[in-house]
């Protein structure tokens, strides 16, 4: 795909640019929270006022309810904190709004004013405790960077319009976040996972309604991802229910700010916590999981949880966790639940510290429904070759006349190694035509509609269902391209046999003309050095 020129240049784009260019010599990371932070109290006080002007226009319409016959009872009416929380709309108290910080970018003590703002509203809105930025006083985020980022933040373009439905500033946080997540390489992608593969695991599952979790939920991302699912097949954001957990504290804040944007009600605990120690979750069984934990954690101190109920298809090496991430995502699927994890291409072939006997064990206890090879330099700071396990404990088929088949004993693999483009020098990307050939294959294999109407069938070299006796004449190595084969080439109908000898006699030639060759270049040489004699 062709780079966008400046003429096309989106809102996003030029955001970054102009947002960029007051960065000054600030470390990307820290940055990051300032101008996200920013982003959201812009949000919160668009969507205050939108709620605010609409009250206005009730309490001066006669024929409204809200009617008030003067200013004083249309003043307490404007002023009603429930008028505003009762529509799911954060309270902004008054002289912390951002029409107020607009007022006051120029002053020098704009980041003290920032930071009171911040307190404010996290004051008003117990739902907000702990989750935002406070630190903008500091001496490196001068009044003109500041005053600056809010000047930016300020364009017509990036006023609400309309209550719930504001997906501008969502964007602009959903654009922002990848973009510090390219410029940080391996610590950006801690916190964010690529939006290809996000919109892959939320098509191949379709969340349409039920429990979603993410043990792993970074800033947020897979929920935002599953709630545009949800809303671009008809429904609304009350259709599914959000359980996520994150341990850095700094992510967790800025997954909690990300939801909110987007008005995605999330239960993501009282406060961050490690999955494996710190479960904030420990009765949850989701209808859906879907999770990018980190790529072989070596450190996630399994040897405190020898003998944790988790572990139901054997106890995870301490050396890595991938096979802890799967059973502690399965402890939390509900019985006809599906779940999805991005992990490392070694979780399909490993064999050191037990890990070869777990990858079995859930093979032979058929819970493991398709695994997916994708292709490289879809991650940032990273070019581990990875792949997507996807997991139920209900292959039978969802009950009650659903379309979907019996897939009892059967494994599909997904070979998308060769899928996608370059979106740039070094990054790799998934338009809607590979979405829709990697989902249509999964889809159709379990009876599901897909986007093009086709019937499953074995593609050579792309997928392939296999059944459990092959996996385990494999091995129980789980790797695609063990099963999905080469693609078909075009047919000759020349006999193998006669195809060797023919190839040969070819090559034998070829030896003996480049040796001719030689032999003729250097008698040239040798002629030449004896004229110069």
């Amino acid at each position: 795909m062709p780079p966008k020129n400046k003429q096309t240049q989106s809102l996003e784009e030029t955001l970054w640019e102009a947002a960029t260019a007051l960065r000054s010599s600030m470390d990307a990371a820290e940055y990051k929270h300032v101008v996200l932070g920013l982003i959201f109290l812009k949000y919160v006080s668009d969507t205050f006022m939108v709620r605010h002007d609409e009250l206005v226009r009730l309490v001066n319409d006669e024929s409204s309810d809200y009617f008030m016959p003067n200013e004083a009872a249309k003043l307490s009416i404007l002023e009603d904190r429930d008028e505003y929380t009762a529509e799911g709309v954060f309270w902004i108290p008054e002289g912390h709004r951002w029409a107020d910080l607009k007022r006051a970018a120029k002053q020098a003590d704009i980041g003290g004013r920032i930071d009171k703002a911040m307190e404010a509203i996290e004051r008003e809105n117990p739902s907000l405790k702990g989750v935002l930025p406070k630190t903008f006083s500091r001496q490196e985020l001068t009044p003109e960077m500041l005053g600056g980022l809010i000047d930016v933040f300020s364009r017509n373009d990036l006023t609400a319009e309309e209550h719930k439905d504001l997906d501008v500033l969502g964007r602009v946080y959903e654009y922002f976040l990848g973009k510090f997540a390219g410029g940080e390489g391996k610590r950006g992608g801690q916190y964010y996972t690529p939006r290809s593969v996000v919109q892959l695991l939320v098509e191949m599952l379709q969340p349409y309604h039920g429990r979603v979790y993410d043990p792993a939920c970074g800033s947020g991302g897979m929920f935002v991802q599953a709630d545009k699912f949800v809303r671009a097949h008809g429904g609304t954001h009350a259709d599914i229910s959000v359980y996520g957990q994150e341990s850095v504290p700094t992510t967790w804040r800025l997954a909690k700010m990300n939801l909110a944007l987007r008005g995605i009600e999330a239960n993501l605990g009282p406060e961050w916590g490690d999955s494996f120690h710190a479960d904030k979750h420990p009765d949850l069984r989701a209808d859906f999981v879907i999770a990018n934990p980190p790529f072989n954690d070596d450190n996630w101190k399994g040897e405190k949880l020898r003998q944790d109920r988790r572990w139901q298809y054997g106890v995870p090496p301490v050396q890595n966790a991938n096979f802890a991430w799967i059973q502690h995502m399965m402890h939390h699927l509900a019985p006809t639940g599906t779940m999805a994890t991005v992990l490392a291409n070694g979780s399909l072939s490993g064999m050191q510290n037990g890990e070869g006997d777990i990858r079995k064990a859930l093979v032979d206890g058929d819970v493991v429904e398709c695994i997916v090879s994708l292709p490289p330099q879809l991650f940032f700071g990273t070019q581990i070759p990875v792949c997507i396990w996807f997991l139920t404990k209900n292959k039978k088929g969802i009950p009650n006349g659903s379309k979907t088949r019996k897939r009892e004993r059967e494994t599909l693999f997904i070979d998308a190694r060769q899928v996608g483009f370059m979106e740039s020098r070094t990054r790799r990307a998934f338009d809607e035509a590979d979405l829709n050939r990697i989902a249509d294959a999964y889809h159709a294999w379990r009876g599901s509609q897909t986007s093009n109407g086709e019937p499953y069938k074995n593609i050579p070299g792309f997928c392939y269902s296999a059944t459990t006796e092959e996996i385990s004449k494999h091995g129980y190595i789980l790797t695609p391209g063990r099963y999905v084969g080469a693609e078909d080439g075009e047919q000759d109908g020349e006999p193998l046999d006669r195809k060797i000898v023919r190839l040969a006699s070819a090559l034998r030639a070829g030896f003996e003309k480049r040796q001719e060759s030689q032999e003729r270049v250097l008698s040239l040489l040798d002629s030449l050095g004896s004229a110069h004699d």
